[in-house]
C-alpha cells in the first residue's frame, strides 16, 4: 500500500471501491498548475518565517517548477495512489528532491491548501470569462448601431403589442448581460481573498507573514477567520448563481432568435455555421446552437441547487462533503465559456430581414398611441 498523507494512525489497507470513491484526481487535475503555485509561494512564506533554509526553498520552489514542466509537456503520469491533484504534486516532488518535499506541509493541511486552489482557480477563469462576456455585449452595442434604423413588432405574451426597433431588442438583452458584468465582478472580489495559512482550521502556529503570501498570491488579503476560510464555499454557490442568471439571460436570447428566424416569422437567419440539419428530412435547418443554449440554462441550474443541497446541514470546519464542490463549478466555467462564445458567434453572424420585420407591423399596433394622443 502507497503511503499516504493522512496515513499516520492506519495500519489496515483502505478496500479498493473506497480508493475510487474518496479520489478526486480525475477531476481536480486541472488544478496542477495553481496548486504548484500555491506551494511555490508557501515555501518561500516557510523561508521568510525561518523555517526552512534558502536552499530547501530554491530546491522546493524548482522541483515544483520540474513537476509544472511535466504537467505542461504532458509528460505527468498519474499513479494509482494520487488521491487527488494535491497528493499527485507532492508524490512526484518526492520523487525529483527526495525528503525535503515533506517539508512544504510544515503548517498547511489540504483544507486550506484546496480552498486556496479552488480561489485562484477560479480568479483566472472570471477573468476569462469576463472577457467573452465584454464581447458579446460589444457585438449586441455594435449591431444596434447600425441597425438602428429597422423597425419591428415588439410582443408582449407572444402577441403583437406595439412597434419597436429592432436595435431596442437587441439593447434590452446587453443590459442584462451588463448586470452580468456587474455581478461578476462584484463577485470577484469576494473570490479573491486567501485561506492558506488557515491551516486544517485553527491557523498556523509558525510566524507565516499571511498578508505578504497573501500578495505573493495576488490575493487582496488573507481571510480572517481560518475556521472560516477552510470551510467557506458561499464564493462556489455565488459563482454558480452568477452562471444560472447570466445562462437564463443567453435563454432568452435564444428563445427569442429561435421565434424570430422560424418560417412563420423570418425576421432573422441564423448563420449555417450555427445550424445543424435532420438526418431524415433534407430541407432541414434546425438552429441547434440556440436551442443548446437554451437547454444548458437548465443544467447550470441544476449545478447551482446540487451545491446548495450538498451544503446545507454540514457543520462548520472541513468536511468532505466539500470535494463535491469540484465538479459543479468545473461544468458550470466549462459551459459558460462555451455558451458565452458561441452565443457571441451566432450573433455577429446573424442575418437581419428588415423587409419581413417590417411586413409585421400592422395598424392596430398604434392603438396605444393612439388612444394617448386622445388624452392629451
Amino acid at each position: 500500500m502507497a503511503k499516504k498523507l493522512w496515513g499516520g494512525r492506519f495500519t489496515g489497507a483502505t478496500d479498493p471501491l473506497m480508493e475510487q470513491f474518496n479520489a478526486s484526481i480525475q477531476f481536480d487535475r486541472r488544478m496542477w498548475r495553481v496548486d504548484i503555485d500555491g506551494s511555490q509561494a508557501y515555501a518561500r512564506a516557510l523561508g521568510n518565517a525561518g523555517i526552512l533554509k534558502p536552499d530547501e526553498v530554491d530546491a522546493l520552489v524548482q522541483g515544483l517548477e520540474q513537476v509544472a514542466d511535466e504537467w505542461a509537456a504532458g509528460t505527468f503520469v498519474i499513479q494509482e495512489s494520487d488521491e487527488d491533484i494535491h497528493t499527485a504534486n507532492e508524490r512526484r516532488l518526492t520523487d525529483l528532491i527526495g525528503s525535503v518535499a515533506g517539508k512544504l506541509h510544515t503548517g498547511r493541511s489540504r483544507n486550506d491548501q484546496v480552498a486556496t486552489d479552488l480561489r485562484l482557480w477560479l480568479r483566472a477563469e472570471i477573468a476569462r470569462l469576463r472577457g467573452h462576456l465584454r464581447q458579446l455585449i460589444n457585438v449586441a452595442a455594435d449591431r444596434a448601431e447600425v441597425e438602428l434604423d429597422y423597425l419591428m413588432a415588439g410582443y408582449t405574451h407572444l402577441q403583437p403589442a406595439q412597434p419597436i426597433r429592432w436595435s431596442h431588442l437587441l439593447l434590452s438583452h446587453a443590459w442584462a448581460w451588463q448586470r452580468d458584468a456587474q455581478r461578476l465582478d462584484d463577485l470577484s472580489r469576494r473570490v479573491n481573498v486567501m485561506p492558506l495559512g488557515s491551516g486544517a482550521l485553527a491557523g498556523n502556529p509558525f510566524a507565516i507573514d499571511r498578508t505578504a503570501l497573501a500578495a505573493d498570491l495576488g490575493f487582496a488579503a488573507p481571510t480572517a477567520n481560518s475556521l472560516d476560510g477552510v470551510s467557506d464555499r458561499d464564493f462556489v454557490a455565488e459563482f454558480l448563481f452568477w452562471s444560472t442568471m447570466t445562462m437564463l439571460h443567453l435563454s432568452r436570447l435564444a428563445e427569442d432568435l429561435i421565434i424570430y428566424s422560424s418560417r412563420e416569422f423570418g425576421f432573422v437567419t441564423i448563420d449555417d455555421a450555427y445550424s445543424t440539419g435532420s438526418s431524415l428530412m433534407p430541407q432541414k435547418k434546425n438552429a441547434d446552437a440556440l436551442e443548446l443554449l437554451r437547454g444548458k440554462s437548465g443544467r447550470i441550474m441544476g449545478n447551482m441547487t446540487g451545491l446548495m443541497a450538498t451544503l446545507k446541514g454540514l457543520p462548520s470546519c472541513y468536511n468532505k462533503d466539500l470535494q463535491e464542490d469540484k465538479e459543479p463549478l468545473f461544468d458550470a466555467v466549462d459551459n459558460l465559456d462555451a455558451s458565452l462564445q458561441i452565443a457571441c458567434g451566432v450573433l455577429s453572424t446573424l442575418t437581419v430581414n428588415p423587409t419581413l420585420m417590417q411586413a409585421g407591423l400592422v395598424p392596430e399596433m398604434l392603438a396605444t398611441d393612439l388612444a394617448e394622443y386622445l388624452v392629451r
